[in-house]
Order: C-alpha cells, then structure tokens, then sequence
C-alpha cells in the first residue's frame, strides 16, 4: 500500500488510530515504481496563537507580516494577521457568493482563489484594499484549491492530482502536469507553497505534505506532520492540516490547518 492508499483509508476509520497509521506509513515508506520515497519528519520550533475559528485555506507570509485566507461562504476571507499574537490586523470579506480558497502573493497584490466561482480575487498587499477579479477557465479544470508562485508562473491545484501551471498576468494556462504516487493519482491536493524550489502541496484529509518537482512534475517525498497536532486531540475531522507559508528571507516555514487554535514553526528533519 503506497501513501495514497494510506492517506485515504486512514480517514475512515477512528481518530485515535490515525496517528498509528500514519506511523505504518512513515515505518513503510512510500512506494514510486519501484523507488522508495522518503517520509520525513518535522519538528516544532516555535508555535503562536491563531484564530481557531478561521477556516484556514491559504497561508501566506512576506517580510514577517502573515495573509491568512479562510472558507465557507458568507465567512470567506482575508487577513492581515500579527504573527507573534496571531491578532486580527485586518480583515476583509470576499461577496457571500464566493467560497474563498488559497492565496498568495505577487509583486504588491495578493491573489485568492475562489472554489467553484472560477474567479481570482485580487486585492493591494499594502492595504488590502479591493483591485478587481480575473476570470479562469482552464480546459477540463475542476475548481480552485490552493496556488503558489516562484516569482515567475503560478502553480494552481483543483482537487484533483492535477497541477496547472499559469501565466500571473493573464491566468492563462501554461501547461499542467499529473502527480501519481506509485501507479495511482495523488488525488485532492490543496493548499500549495513554492519551497526552496519545491512545491510543498497539503492533500485533504492527510497529515502528510507531498514534496513535488515542479520541473519534472514528479512526487519526490513527503514531510510527516502527524506529530504537530495529532488528529486524535481535534474536536472534529474536518479540522484538517491546511496551510503552508514560507518566509524566504527569513528561512522559516509554518503551518497550520482549518481552524486549528496555532500557528507552527518547523523545521524538515533531513536525514
């Protein structure tokens, strides 16, 4: 049983036995044509509060000010939030029509997702302030998750195990690339972040983040993340790990999930 299988079955079964499956899988290591992929571990270096009743889909953090982007609709979001208090600085509501999903940053705006608008929201980084919508109509897309950028092309998941690779300028599809875990799809991929060339991608429902090659479009590992807030101690299933910033001057990661009462610092525990 490679990670996909793992990741989907272990979500079915009783809360308290998922931080066992997952150490199954991390014992196991995951299984790629024949290739064993590392399963890695990461450990907390600091934690803040956050807001527990954020319904956290994007992360995104930019000269140690963090941009928050939550869901459901007449509640969809976003934030400008202190990192050390986790306070609220601003917030600003998406129209009730939409279902806010990932975010991130280019030049001085920040884009969001919306899920089934098919609309990115775009608003001034300074000030958050309202600039406007692009439209997305990509072939054969399915809805809109996480996005990411290395500074050139966005990165856009649906939910499925495709990932869109898009001009920032006209949110026109470049090319798309498939992410398989052994010989099956690595379906619904979420929140996503660009990592020390890298993308880091959060799959629903899993307290694993697939390590992905953007050039290759190829699986390369996946970080543990069991451990940080183990699924066994949330009040419901549906607070899930969802979340992923990245400080590239600073070189520090967080993470966090879909109403989680904190904030993490990590670090990847390289072998």
């Amino acid at each position: 049983m490679n990670a996909a299988q793992m990741i989907k079955k272990s979500w079915w079964i009783a809360l308290p036995a998922v931080a066992l499956i997952v150490a199954a899988v991390v014992a196991a290591s995951s299984q790629s044509g024949g290739r064993s992929l590392p399963i890695t571990p990461v450990r907390v270096v600091a934690s803040f509060p956050h807001d527990a009743g954020a319904f956290t889909q994007g992360l995104v953090i930019e000269d140690g000010i963090l941009f928050e982007g939550t869901g459901k609709y007449g509640a969809s979001s976003l934030r400008r939030i202190d990192l050390q208090t986790g306070q609220v600085e601003q917030k600003i509501l998406l129209n009730r029509n939409y279902f806010g999903e990932g975010i991130t940053i280019v030049g001085d705006q920040i884009y969001q997702l919306t899920w089934k608008g098919k609309t990115c929201v775009i608003y001034n980084k300074a000030d958050l302030s309202y600039v406007g919508t692009k439209p997305y109509r990509w072939k054969r897309a399915g809805e809109g998750w996480g996005i990411t950028t290395d500074g050139k092309v966005l990165y856009i998941s649906d939910g499925s195990y495709n990932i869109f690779v898009v001009d920032p300028e006209t949110l026109k599809e470049i090319r798309r690339f498939r992410i398989k875990d052994g010989r099956q799809m690595l379906k619904k991929i979420n929140e996503l972040e660009y990592v020390r060339g890298e993308l880091l991608a959060n799959v629903w429902y899993s307290d694993l983040i697939a390590r992905i090659d953007p050039e290759k479009g190829e699986l390369v590992g996946w970080l543990d993340c069991s451990g940080v807030y183990p699924a066994r101690t949330r009040p419901d299933r549906e607070h899930v790990l969802n979340g992923i910033a990245y400080d590239a001057k600073a070189d520090r990661l967080f993470i966090t999930g879909k109403n989680w009462p904190k904030l993490y610092e990590i670090t990847i525990q390289e072998r």
